[in-house]
């Protein structure tokens, strides 16, 4: 791998990691772009080459995986964690949680709690089980 793949992996990276920590915030192209020192054109490409998805779409995933722990793990309603997650409205977490988990938010906690409780699952399965697919 040449010097100049890993200075570009490093930086996307590096934009990678500041959407994990500030995923609630709201980040767009050219935040994310500064952040790894490029363009913005060249991050989108970049990025989409390096993680196999575009960075809006890595985001709204990211989103919803802790949409998904928090439906299963509170008792807040789905608005409010909607809001928490960093979504705009309920509409569009709503649309965007059942493209990638394949169901709606209402119905995903009641189908997680009814199996944790029946079944005995221990979290740390139950958490990789339900783990949305790229």
């Amino acid at each position: 791998m040449s010097r100049a793949t890993e200075e570009t992996n490093r930086r996307m990276l590096r934009a990678r990691d500041a959407m994990d920590l500030a995923y609630a915030r709201p980040l767009d192209v050219p935040a994310l772009a500064r952040i790894a020192l490029v363009s913005e054109a060249h991050f989108a490409r970049t990025f989409r080459a390096t993680f196999g998805e575009t960075p809006h779409r890595y985001l709204q995933r990211r989103r919803v995986e802790r949409a998904m722990f928090l439906l299963r793990d509170t008792d807040r309603s789905v608005t409010d964690i909607c809001f928490q997650v960093g979504f705009g409205s309920p509409g569009t977490f709503s649309r965007t949680f059942r493209d990638i988990v394949g169901r709606p938010p209402r119905t995903y906690r009641k189908e997680a709690r009814d199996a944790a409780a029946g079944a005995g699952v221990p979290t740390c399965f139950t958490m990789a089980w339900t783990r949305p697919r790229a």
